[in-house]
């Protein structure tokens, strides 16, 4: 079961990214591009991921994942973090970021 605490610390983790307040939520940002959102006090997150990411996400674990409101036509997913490990939470955060770093975070990350 991961917590929003979680979330912040391993999207916070990751080269050049940062956390702002956007719309009355956290945002998690590499420059001004989003990977992933939420409030603590929901107990759910937003992360990027492409349209057929999100489709096997929303398949394997409905009652975990789900077709995010306004953004999810666009690939993004909802996870409800009591679903969620804090090891499966790091992974969908990192390829969430991977789809908006620049190029020398990625190399500095792989290295």
């Amino acid at each position: 079961m991961a917590t929003f605490e979680e979330l912040t610390a391993l999207a916070l983790e990751l080269p050049q990214a940062h956390r702002e307040t956007t719309w009355e939520q956290d945002t998690f940002r590499v420059g001004r591009r989003i990977f992933a959102m939420g409030r603590a006090e929901a107990g759910a997150a937003t992360v990027k991921a492409t349209p057929a990411e999100q489709a096997e996400l929303v398949a394997a674990a409905p009652a975990v994942y789900s077709v995010a409101p306004y953004t999810g036509r666009f690939g993004w997913v909802r996870v409800e973090l009591a679903g969620v490990g804090a090891e499966e939470l790091r992974e969908l955060l990192t390829d969430a970021w991977r789809s908006v770093a620049p190029k020398r975070a990625l190399q500095e990350y792989d290295r």
